[in-house]
């Protein structure tokens, strides 16, 4: 019996409610999921294209980072002066008089910073020579600022005025490279 005598032998709505499910398949399964396919390629292709997007993004702003970071470094390079005969220096080009100056002991900030603090005190100063000592302190180049400022006006005296300033100095600390091991070395250790 071959298959031309089995589909003869069939009945004609068997036969025609196969090839209607057949007709369905072909007309309406096949390109919904043709499409699907199509659909989740796309939005792979998306994703991919997206993601390419992103690293080529990234790179300008760790190009930025890079940067900033070989400032700091470099601004940083060069320890502060010694911060009582850097500000009497600064001073006397500003012609003003420090009378007190205290330092404070180093305070660490995290691992790589360390603070330095001088107190002055200036008594009978007036305001445009007070202003001249801090703009040549803030632009002196090194990591120098200052971190408190308390003025008091003098009685009735017109431009008199005491000052209180503590100037910090920022030092980046020198921290030792970890050894590297040799390659030999590290995969004897790890052979028992």
């Amino acid at each position: 019996m071959n298959i031309t005598d089995r589909f003869a032998r069939l009945d004609p709505r068997v036969l025609n409610g196969g090839l209607i499910a057949l007709g369905v398949l072909f007309v309406l399964v096949l390109p919904i999921s043709l499409t699907a396919l199509v659909h989740s390629r796309r939005s792979e292709n998306a994703a991919l294209s997206d993601a390419a997007d992103s690293i080529s993004d990234s790179r300008d702003q760790i190009e930025k980072e890079k940067q900033e970071r070989a400032a700091t470094l470099a601004r940083y390079a060069k320890p502060a002066p010694p911060l009582a005969a850097f500000l009497a220096g600064l001073a006397t080009e500003a012609g003003v008089e420090i009378p007190e100056s205290q330092d404070r002991q180093a305070v660490p900030h995290g691992k790589k910073y360390s603070e330095r603090v001088t107190r002055i005190a200036l008594h009978k100063v007036g305001m445009l020579k007070l202003s001249k000592f801090m703009e040549r302190i803030e632009q002196s180049g090194s990591p120098v600022v200052i971190s408190s400022l308390n003025i008091r006006k003098r009685g009735l005296e017109p431009d008199n005025y005491d000052v209180e300033i503590q100037v910090s100095a920022f030092d980046r600390v020198a921290t030792p490279d970890k050894p590297k091991k040799p390659a030999a070395a590290a995969s004897a250790e790890t052979v028992p």
